[in-house]
């Protein structure tokens, strides 16, 4: 029998049983210095979501998926979670699952950075990457890899965060009313960013209960469906989508901001820097959409913007400034190749073909005669071969090159090759530079073929050749 002593310090001391016992009550904090430097008048305030144990918002929905799930028989001891994830629900997942005795597969798209898929492995989970530009349905995407996984693994459960009603739940019955009551039902507006919709929805759901009144406003990358794009790829991790979920109810959300990457990314940064808050790139997508939002209101409006992980999954893309530089999002000192692609348009300005476009393009399923047209055509010597044509084109749909000289050759060896598709004749990809990187880092690119694609905000921009290079080295050199 343990002494009166022992007894007394167990019963005196605050200490969880698990770790699971942390999730949820996650801090307000306000965001004075960014507000100031905005202008805005409102109250500005984050809920700080990495307080969490995994470090997102995503453990909330992780643990309440599980734990229906096994209340329902649908996951028995010893079994496997099989998830598509950006990382945070997976980590959330890996947590229950070291808690509980399971295994975890998690498939994820091929833009999420090193430090997600390193920290899920990290966990023992298994680890699957699969492209990003690929629709939903295509059988290569993260979602059709996950449905794979599930049927071909034994006793293996998906939690399927894009339809599974305790999603949604959760925040409705934790992150909702923690809101409300953190804030004393003074709140007007709650800014949060879109991605399977569990998150808006589920706290919508319970301050609306509160006071229909308050403003719901989804923040939502470029691109994705829920501002009316396509869900064509974008930087941005973890938030947006290419359709649309059962777990997100539209009619709750009053506004949605439409937000691009490298307005998310600036934000991300200039919290960090500016309050000492770490936070994730998608942290700033919902940052900007308040900020977007805040200069509308004034004195007596309450704007709660819910910052959903941090930022020390991102240290080598948007707190990286050579990854920045590369996508085109931060500029170096002294000429650049987006001085050189100035240079370039200019001169096209003045010249007989002003209707010569930035970007030659051919999709993958197209022949690659149609390529050839288009040179001859244009009087340009390469094409891009992408999976579309529409602009702005992503970096990621980037697949291949076309070029003069490789395809004339090719067709006077076999005239066939032109009526095949530009997808089964095409090159590698042009060596990529941002727009922001130096002459010399173009004059390196160009070292590994005879053509770079200029990126700006992830976005190719233009080519450029070693005769683009001399002509803007002509102009600059002293007569």
């Amino acid at each position: 029998m343990g002494s009166p002593i022992r007894r007394h310090y167990r019963d005196a001391v605050d200490i969880a049983d698990s770790l699971l016992d942390l999730v949820g009550n996650t801090p307000l904090v306000r965001l004075r210095r960014v507000a100031a430097a905005a202008g805005l008048t409102c109250d500005l305030v984050a809920k700080v979501e990495l307080f969490n144990p995994g470090g997102s918002v995503k453990d909330r929905p992780a643990v309440a998926m599980i734990d229906a799930a096994e209340r329902e028989g649908l996951l028995l001891p010893g079994g496997t979670i099989v998830e598509p994830t950006s990382g945070n629900t997976g980590v959330g997942l890996a947590i229950v699952a070291a808690q509980r005795g399971y295994q975890c597969i998690f498939v994820m798209s091929d833009k999420m950075s090193d430090e997600k898929v390193a920290l899920l492995r990290a966990y023992g989970a298994e680890v699957v990457v699969c492209p990003t530009a690929v629709p939903p349905e295509h059988p290569d995407s993260y979602y059709s890899v996950a449905d794979r996984l599930t049927r071909e693994t034994p006793n293996a459960f998906r939690p399927d965060q894009y339809s599974n009603p305790h999603n949604p739940a959760e925040h409705e019955r934790s992150t909702g009313p923690e809101i409300w009551r953190q804030t004393d039902g003074r709140i007007t507006h709650f800014v949060a960013g879109v991605g399977t919709g569990g998150t808006i929805t589920g706290v919508a759901r319970a301050l609306k209960a509160q006071n229909p009144a308050v403003q719901v406003i989804g923040a939502d990358p470029a691109g994705s469906v829920y501002s009316g794009g396509k869900g064509r790829p974008y930087l941005v991790e973890g938030v947006g989508e290419d359709f649309w979920p059962t777990t997100f109810d539209p009619t709750l959300v009053d506004r949605v901001v439409e937000v691009s990457d490298a307005e998310s990314f600036a934000a991300a940064r200039r919290v960090t820097r500016e309050e000492g808050l770490l936070i994730g790139g998608s942290c700033g997508t919902a940052v900007h959409a308040a900020l977007v939002v805040g200069a509308e209101l004034g004195p007596d409006d309450l704007v709660v913007v819910l910052l959903p992980d941090s930022g020390r999954g991102y240290l080598s893309k948007i707190y990286n400034d050579e990854w920045m530089t590369r996508f085109g999002f931060l500029r170096s000192d002294g000429p650049s190749a987006g001085d050189v692609l100035d240079a370039k348009r200019a001169a096209l300005g003045g010249d007989a073909r002003p209707e010569l476009p930035d970007l030659v393009i051919v999709t993958k399923d197209q022949p690659a005669r149609r390529a050839f047209s288009l040179m001859r055509d244009l009087g340009v010597s390469q094409v891009v071969v992408a999976v579309t044509d529409e602009l702005p084109l992503a970096a990621k749909e980037v697949s291949g090159t076309l070029s003069e000289l490789t395809l004339m050759d090719r067709a006077f060896r076999d005239p066939g090759v032109l009526d095949r598709p530009a997808g089964e004749v095409m090159e590698p990809p042009m060596p990529m530079v941002g727009v922001g990187e130096t002459v010399t880092d173009v004059v390196e690119a160009l070292d590994r073929g005879p053509s770079v694609l200029v990126l700006d905000g992830g976005h190719p921009v233009g080519v450029l050749t070693r005769q683009d290079v001399l002509s803007f080295l002509v102009r600059r050199a002293p007569e």
